[in-house]
């Protein structure tokens, strides 16, 4: 049962395999939350279900997929990433250009990390510490978003 737990653990943390991209897989998990965001379109209230629900399976993921892995947030776990584009995208139009931006500020803000982003990492313990700062840069990047629909 142990090596199930794990294997399912992996499967959702690298976003069924995504994550092991030999080149920029947190790019590629991002990817593949725009795929899922550009293809649903999801309204409002169901918006905020699917984050709450990636969040939740993603934490726990991430707890196990750490312990597989054998590393703190390794490369390979990526549902962080779809849950960081998620919050960022929140409560925008599901336009084209509205989540192409937000593919590319949500990367730019979890590259970067500026504060508390990296702090938030270092803090949280596991799979919260995984989850929560890509939500951070998500939402700085919504931030930055709402701003500019308020101004355009």
């Amino acid at each position: 049962m142990h090596a199930l737990r794990a294997l399912a653990a992996k499967l959702i943390a690298t976003v069924f395999g995504i994550g092991y991209c030999p080149v920029a897989p947190g790019t590629a998990g991002t990817l593949a939350g725009f795929a899922l965001f550009y293809l649903l379109r999801p309204e409002p209230f169901v918006h905020c279900a699917l984050i709450l629900g990636i969040l939740l399976v993603g934490t726990i993921a991430a707890q196990h997929a750490e312990k597989a892995f054998g590393r703190k947030d390794s490369s390979r776990i990526v549902i962080d990433e779809v849950a960081g584009y998620a919050v960022a995208i929140l409560f925008l139009p599901m336009t084209a250009g509205y989540l192409i931006a937000g593919f590319f500020l949500f990367r730019f803000f979890d590259i970067v990390k500026p504060p508390p982003v990296r702090q938030i990492e270092r803090v949280l313990p596991g799979g919260i510490g995984v989850m929560m700062d890509d939500v951070a840069a998500g939402i700085y990047t919504n931030i930055v978003l709402q701003l500019w629909k308020s101004f355009s």
